[in-house]
């Protein structure tokens, strides 16, 4: 590589001898003689005066010195930052997320990775499923969290968990004291629909079961779902993720057919994520509180 030998023309004149050059660089004296010689060879010019007193730069070397030192520089700022990045000193991981596990698995995660690598920082994109899988195709993130499995097979994914979808309605409904929640009653109440863009999986229940609810209002917003849900102006159905830590006064059951999802991580290549994405991938465990 031409780095190389352009650190031996500059170690030469630092050291005003190939042979301290050669012992800086750990070379033989003779491989620093061959690598100036290369360079005069590939650009028809002569870089030093030898003789017996040693060596001297030629007018052409004097005029291409300070250039290769801004390349050598350069270089070695270069090594560092790679040699960081390798250790985990810096850099940065982008992470697709819906808002359930950007609230209730992310803090954790983060605050235990950062417990080790407190120099890495973190830009987190929300989406829904379909934004967070074309994220990841674009390459805009490292990696999304997704319901399993995703549209594109060609996707490397990591399973994470089972998350109930439970039937929320508000404290004084009937059936507030059962144990699960027939599925025909959905049909009773006006239905709050959370779902954004593509098919989503409560919309696949009622498919599977047939059934058509009187869906009253769609959102992307779990929280206005709630507070409707919690003020009598319907039920609905909500992953168990989303219920965790909730201020409404509402009711949690579980279909008399239990329903899931299932939680993930997708990328487009582990083996091409960055060394701190990959790292960042085995405190996955530390979504639970510890």
């Amino acid at each position: 590589m031409n780095i190389q030998k352009y650190m031996a023309f500059v170690k030469a004149v630092e050291y005003g001898s190939f042979t301290r050059a050669a012992e800086a660089l750990n070379y033989t004296q003779s491989g620093i003689s061959r690598m100036i010689n290369d360079l005069e060879l590939e650009w028809d010019v002569s870089l030093f005066e030898r003789g017996r007193a040693g060596i001297s730069l030629t007018s052409d070397g004097i005029k291409l010195l300070p250039q290769l030192q801004r390349i050598c520089n350069e270089h070695e700022i270069l090594m560092t930052q790679i040699e960081e990045l390798q250790n985990l000193q810096t850099g940065i991981i982008r992470i697709g997320t819906f808002s359930s596990v950007a609230t209730h698995w992310l803090p954790n995660i983060i605050k235990y990775f950062k417990k080790d690598y407190p120099n890495i920082d973190f830009e987190l994109l929300l989406g829904d499923y379909t934004e967070i899988e074309s994220w990841i195709l674009e390459g805009r993130v490292d990696f999304g969290f997704l319901r399993l499995p995703t549209s594109n097979a060609q996707l490397d994914t990591i399973v994470l968990e089972e998350d109930r979808l439970l039937v929320i309605i508000p404290q004084d409904h009937s059936f507030a004291d059962a144990d699960n929640f027939p599925i025909r009653e959905l049909l009773s109440s006006p239905f709050m629909l959370l779902e954004k863009g593509a098919k989503a999986e409560i919309s696949e229940i009622f498919e599977k079961h047939q059934i058509t609810p009187q869906i009253s209002f769609t959102t992307w917003d779990d929280y206005a779902i709630m507070s409707m849900v919690e003020n009598g102006l319907g039920i609905s159905i909500l992953p168990e993720l989303i219920l965790n830590r909730i201020p409404y006064q509402i009711f949690a059951k579980e279909l008399e057919i239990p329903a899931y999802r299932t939680i993930g991580i997708a990328m487009r290549e582990r083996k091409s994520l960055s060394l701190a994405a990959k790292s960042f991938l085995e405190y996955l465990p530390y979504r639970k509180k510890m």
